[in-house]
């Protein structure tokens, strides 16, 4: 197995760390970039076994951290930044995402990679920004969303909007680390400014490259029923359920075993199998 490590800038002035996993066979391989969620990281828990399980079947496997996620690259498995947190917002992650794929373009002889087959993968918040990215970019052939949110709405829905203003910011609980998480209200305001280019409905309806939504039944952090309004919104796509699957498919972090779990293990077998289709 081939690994590499790189970093390379991000949207603004912070970077973006990024993994490539790849069995080396002189054969050129489908591109797979893996966009982490919420709270999420590049080395999350078991993330470093499905970039495995992938890359054995002969996909070059891309997972990074978005730039303003809260880690860096000393610390890529801790929030030390969390004033980055704060400043995080869709449209950065966007534009980060943008510049992976451009990279990884660039750059994809070097991993036996081939430039013309770039899939993307997305968990739960980086599920609804592989929906846009895969709208708005024409370089995405397919993609697969994992217990993905539907709507950069549903961020906001809980949040009294006017006192978030006046304060200017609000915290969220790390219930792993036990961290209050800033949120700056810059992130509302990102997605007032551009309602259009965020607008997850609008691009689901209109990706017409193949899709697989994947959810599992006993998701309580992102609603199983968000998985079939996606799906209502884009028929063409396929929808899989993992029955009694919780949001990280059985994951947790950290991650000790040398096994997937089993629900992570089905769901790598279904997406492998729909990027071989």
């Amino acid at each position: 197995m081939q690994k590499t490590q790189i970093v390379i800038n991000g949207s603004k002035e912070k970077p973006i760390s990024i993994d490539i996993s790849f069995k080396k066979t002189n054969q050129l391989k489908p591109i797979i970039i893996f966009c982490h969620g919420f709270k999420g990281f590049k080395d999350w828990g078991h993330f470093n076994l499905i970039a495995d399980e992938f890359a054995k079947h002969d996909f070059v496997f891309v997972k990074f951290n978005f730039s303003y996620n809260g880690t860096t690259p000393e610390n890529p498995v801790d929030f030390s930044d969390l004033d980055a947190f704060g400043n995080n917002n869709f449209s950065i992650e966007l534009d980060d995402l943008g510049l992976v794929i451009d990279y990884i373009e660039s750059a994809a002889g070097q991993y036996e990679g081939n430039k013309n087959e770039i899939y993307l993968i997305g968990h739960s918040r980086g599920g609804g920004i592989a929906i846009l990215k895969t709208y708005e970019d024409s370089r995405i052939k397919k993609m697969a969303s994992w217990a993905s949110v539907k709507d950069v709405t549903d961020f906001f829905i809980n949040q009294d909007v006017d006192k978030w203003k006046a304060d200017e910011i609000i915290y969220t609980l790390n219930g792993r680390t036990q961290q209050n998480m800033p949120l700056y209200f810059q992130i509302y305001e990102n997605y007032v400014a551009n309602k259009e280019r965020l607008n997850i409905p609008k691009a689901a309806v209109n990706i017409s490259v193949p899709w697989l939504i994947v959810h599992g039944t006993n998701d309580t952090s992102v609603l199983y029923s968000y998985a079939k309004q996606l799906h209502k919104w884009n028929t063409k796509s396929e929808l899989f359920s993992i029955e009694d699957a919780d949001h990280t498919f059985g994951g947790k972090h950290p991650w000790n075993e040398d096994e997937l779990p089993a629900d992570s293990k089905i769901l790598t077998e279904k997406t492998i199998a729909f990027f071989k289709q």
